[in-house]
This record gives C-alpha cells, sequence and structure tokens, in this order.
C-alpha cells in the first residue's frame, strides 16, 4: 500500500504518518510546506524507515503536487494539509482561504487527472480521505451532536474555509466520480501538538510560570480526542469507508475549557510540584470574536460501520500529554522561540480593515 499524506509534518498529520510507517507497513510519501506549525521533528521516528519520504511542497503548487502523484503512483491520498488555528483566521483569513480552499482544489483535481489514468483493480482501489473538522457545523446548544447530517453553519473564517474545502471534496466525487470520503473530527489533543492551542499553552505556560489565559468565563465546551485514536480512524475510513460519505470522528469526552485547565494544572502539580498550584495562574480574558459555545460529536456510524473504538479516555489521554511535555523539551522548545504563548486573534481598527 503506498499513501500520500499531506500535512504529514504537522500535528494529526505527523500521527496518522507514523501509525500508517510503523504500524501498517505502509510506503507513505508525507508532503508538507513546512509552515510555522510543520516540523520534520515530529517525524523523527521514521528517519531511517526506508518506506518513508519526505517532499517540501505547498498543495497549491499544481505542478509540484502533479509531479508527486507521478513519481509515487499512490493507492491512497489522506489530505490533511490545512490552516488550522481559529484564532490566527480572525486576523489572517487569505492565507485559509488560499491554502484550504485552493489548495484542496489543487489536490482534487492532481487527484482526479491521476485516478483517470490508473487502470482495472487499481483504479477500483484508490480513495481519496479528505479530513475535515466538527467545526464545519458551527455551535451546538446545552444537548444534541455533530452528526454526519448536521447542517453546515461555520462561525470563523477557519471553519467557512474548510467547510467550503468540504463542499469541493463531496462535488469532486458527484461530479467526476473521483472515490472520496470525508471526515469530520472533534478536538484533537495529545503528543506534538503546536504550542499555540489550548492544551500544550496550558502546560508550557504553567510550565514556565505564565498566566493561563482562558476566553470569557470557560464554560464553551469541546469534544476531545486522543491524536493517536484519531490516526487509527483515519486509517479505516481511508481504507474502509463508503463513496462519496462523511465520518465524524468523536472521542465522547465533553469538557468545559475550565476544565480542562483546571485538570491540566492538578497533573502539573503532581508531575512538576516546584510550580504548585498551578491555578493561581489561571487567568480569565476577553473571548474570542464568534466563539463557539459547544461541539461535540456523535461518532456511531463510525463505531457500527467500520468498528473503530477510542482508546483513551480523557483522562488517560491528558496525563499522558501532560508527561510527554515535560519529557520532551527537545521537541517544543525550539518552537516556542517562535511562538511565546501569547494571546493570538486580537483584532484592532488597523487590523479589521486589512482582511
Amino acid at each position: 500500500m503506498r499513501v500520500l499524506v499531506t500535512g504529514g509534518a504537522g500535528f494529526i498529520g505527523s500521527a496518522v504518518v507514523r501509525h500508517l510507517v510503523l504500524n501498517k507497513g505502509y510506503e507513505v510519501l508525507t508532503v508538507d510546506k513546512l509552515t510555522y506549525a510543520g516540523t520534520l521533528t515530529s517525524l523523527s521516528s521514521l528517519d531511517n524507515q526506508s518506506n518513508h519520504r519526505f517532499l517540501q511542497a505547498d498543495i497549491c503548487d499544481r505542478q509540484a503536487i502533479a509531479e508527486a502523484f507521478d513519481s509515487f503512483r499512490p493507492d491512497r491520498v489522506m489530505h490533511l494539509a490545512a490552516e488550522s488555528h481559529v484564532d490566527r483566521s480572525i486576523t489572517g483569513a487569505g492565507d485559509f482561504v488560499q491554502t484550504n480552499v485552493v489548495g484542496t482544489f489543487t489536490m482534487l483535481d492532481c487527484a482526479r487527472l491521476y485516478w483517470q489514468s490508473l487502470e482495472g483493480s487499481r483504479r477500483d482501489a484508490f480513495r481519496f480521505l479528505h479530513v475535515s473538522t466538527d467545526e464545519v457545523y458551527g455551535s451546538l446548544g446545552d444537548e444534541g451532536l455533530f452528526t454526519e447530517t448536521t447542517p453546515y453553519d461555520p462561525s470563523s473564517p477557519y471553519s467557512a474555509s474548510k467547510a467550503a474545502s468540504d463542499h469541493l471534496a463531496k462535488a469532486w466525487a458527484r461530479t467526476y466520480g473521483l472515490p472520496v470520503v470525508v471526515s469530520n473530527c472533534s478536538n484533537n489533543y495529545g503528543p506534538h501538538h503546536f504550542p499555540e492551542k489550548l492544551i500544550p499553552l496550558v502546560i508550557l505556560n504553567a510550565l514556565e510560570g505564565k498566566p493561563l489565559p482562558v476566553y470569557g468565563n470557560g464554560a464553551n465546551i469541546r469534544d476531545w480526542l486522543y491524536v493517536e485514536d484519531h490516526a487509527r480512524a483515519l486509517d479505516l475510513i481511508a481504507e474502509r469507508g463508503a463513496i462519496g460519505e462523511t465520518y465524524n470522528v468523536g472521542g465522547r469526552n465533553e469538557r468545559r475549557n475550565i476544565d480542562v485547565v483546571t485538570r491540566i494544572c492538578e497533573l502539573m502539580d503532581i508531575h512538576h510540584p516546584q510550580g504548585a498550584p498551578h491555578a493561581r495562574l489561571i487567568t480569565y480574558v476577553t473571548d474570542r470574536p464568534g466563539h463557539d459555545a459547544r461541539y461535540a460529536i456523535d461518532a456511531t456510524r463510525l463505531e457500527n460501520e467500520l468498528g473503530w473504538k477510542a482508546e483513551e479516555d480523557f483522562d488517560s489521554g491528558i496525563e499522558k500529554t501532560v508527561k510527554w511535555y515535560l519529557e520532551n523539551r527537545w521537541w517544543w522548545e525550539p518552537l516556542r522561540h517562535g511562538y511565546d504563548g501569547s494571546r493570538l486573534g486580537l483584532l484592532d481598527p488597523a487590523q479589521k480593515s486589512s482582511l
């Protein structure tokens, strides 16, 4: 099995690549632009693996992507490359439209031309998995869950760009017959998570004695999914998912943001006691514009049809995550030099006029 993975030096992408190379023994071509959130150190465990190769390329570069298809000849594409941070999308929406919309179009069209060149069983077996987010569905009330038929209602430039890319993927399946499958996941966490996101930001700020920012009153709820569980799910969806269909991936671990932060503080008190009590660092800050109140995924279809089940609950996964960051300073410290944990996504009048 030969798999082309875009965004494979990022957080979720690198977990997918490690799973495919080390656990499945697949031949994998990782394609990544290596923007600020992509780092080859997340793939360092594959340095001596003959079944892995890396290509630095922008998914918007049609020539580079077409050449990657022609030279690698994949049986499967797992498309994870995306700009993914909501706060950054508020002040830099253009990058999100370019990568998430135009880049996905480029990937789909190059895949279509390549797939049409295949014959027989190779053509029949080819799959294109487009990996997306539950944020395309907007915000839930106090009850209910996102399902595969929930109407799209994106709130941020990030989620709007991902919604657009989802529609492109489905359109390429319906118009051209390209064997596309789409997945939408809840919030991921775990090792190799870029320090701008909530969980690694809180861990590292707590370690350094810096404020732990909580938006608004901390009541926003997210459904947390351990990244290695997600990687296994994506492999299953790419292999056995029904063409043209969507599969939601969630951990069934709903938590208020303030409860996530508080739990991290408790674990830091245990595993890094010299900074205790870390909860003293919690600082409430002005809420994010358009901040969705609650996300929660119904993963019943994935569980029942494909037999997937999350192996980590939130308590086990968050403790593993805290320990990993405490034990792997070599990975995150260089990234903190470029991003020090300061607030992102703040608008001022000048920024508004430049969007």
